[in-house]
């Protein structure tokens, strides 16, 4: 089959995997973004296609496991960021935080630090509070996972480092 022609047969599928998105998201922007990820990894799995099964069934289940692969990674995500805006408030708090109105250390100050970082550190510091997994990062990074690790672990030492020198006062 050629490509023309299996681009042909998707297309005449789009309206039921429209609906199919649509009642997976439940929002009309999101259903759009994800029938254009599934027609797109269609196309360029293409050749995992055998003419002889079902093409809604395949289209079907590449729908729903790009719509399942979306969500974890959303909510794996979001459970790292909280994770980690509570690891370091509580690391914060409790190192630096006393009760006086000048005793707050704003988001404008902590990211100043970061941006203070050599790019060595800051960029795989950035990717990981991002939500991204080490080995997404030294894949892109193209450095090697234990690097990206300690890299990350430095970048924490550092940061915290530099919060309590310019928040020494508040020690006092």
């Amino acid at each position: 089959m050629s490509t023309a022609e299996f681009y042909t047969l998707i297309m005449k599928e789009r309206s039921l995997l429209k609906s199919f998105a649509l009642k997976l998201t439940m929002d009309q922007e999101e259903a759009k973004d994800l029938l254009q990820d599934t027609l797109l990894k269609a196309i360029k799995y293409k050749d995992k296609f055998i003419s002889s099964t079902n093409l809604k069934g395949w289209l079907c289940v590449i729908m729903k496991n790009t719509f399942i692969n979306q969500y974890r990674r959303n909510v794996r995500k979001t459970d790292l960021v909280n994770k980690s805006a509570v690891q370091i408030k509580e690391s914060v708090r409790s190192t630096i935080f006393y009760n006086t109105s000048d005793g707050q250390i704003n988001l404008k100050d902590i990211m100043a630090v970061i941006n203070e970082l050599k790019d060595e550190f800051r960029i795989p510091f950035i990717r990981f509070v991002d939500g991204y997994k080490y080995k997404e990062i030294s894949d892109e990074l193209e450095i090697p996972i234990g690097t990206v690790k300690s890299r990350i672990f430095i970048a924490r030492k550092e940061i915290m480092k530099k919060l309590k020198e310019d928040y020494s006062y508040l020690m006092n």
